[in-house]
């Protein structure tokens, strides 16, 4: 199946995911809204469990090259570390997945698949992964403070200025999430953000 396909049976399943809890969503309902056989979309996923797996994939995925965007499109570190932390507090608002990805918080209206890497025969290389470990909160907390590190310090950076800027990257990262289950008042998540950077260097 080509990367389109898949996408218009990701596209689906997450539009009905809006719709209705995880558990009354359908394999035959998902397959129609793509235009797919049921057939077809078995053969892609596997399972009902593989399709939430890959879905879950995908929205983790999408939360991260959005982090990288933050991180790229800013002029200075402080810029770029506030760019991230909204996009991760407004990714969260906005997306039910990322929100319990972020926070561990699964509703009973998600899908919940285990964050341990499942048996995979798939012959699809993108359902091999999606079968492969899923990032927990601590995951998501390392991955995007190593690539604001990677961003902001550069790779001739000493050791002791990663190490700064790594502390200052986590704070932020774990300033974002707290921002998420208890959404901030005036001055939002930027005014946050920027009262902590005055303390840390970056």
């Amino acid at each position: 199946m080509m990367p389109a396909a898949r996408e218009s049976l990701l596209d689906a399943a997450f539009t009905a995911l809006v719709r209705r809890p995880w558990s009354a969503v359908r394999m035959v309902d998902v397959a129609a809204a793509a235009g797919v056989s049921r057939q077809t979309l078995y053969n892609e996923f596997g399972s009902k469990e593989g399709l939430a797996r890959a879905l879950v994939r995908r929205e983790a995925d999408g939360y991260l090259a959005g982090v990288e965007r933050a991180l790229a499109a800013h002029g200075d570190a402080r810029e770029r570390l506030t760019a991230t932390a909204e996009w991760t507090a407004s990714a969260a608002r906005d997306n039910a997945l990322v929100r319990a990805m972020l926070t561990g918080c699964w509703s009973e209206r998600l899908p919940s698949p285990a964050l341990s890497a499942v048996p995979s025969s798939s012959p699809v290389p993108a359902q091999r992964r999606a079968d492969g470990p899923l990032p927990s909160p601590g995951d998501f907390v390392a991955l995007v403070r190593d690539r604001a590190v990677a961003a902001l310090a550069g790779p001739g950076a000493a050791r002791a200025e990663s190490a700064e800027v790594a502390r200052s990257c986590e704070l932020v990262v774990r300033l974002a999430l707290s921002c998420v289950a208890a959404p901030p008042g005036e001055g939002g998540v930027a005014g946050l953000v920027h009262g902590l950077l005055q303390r840390q260097p970056v």
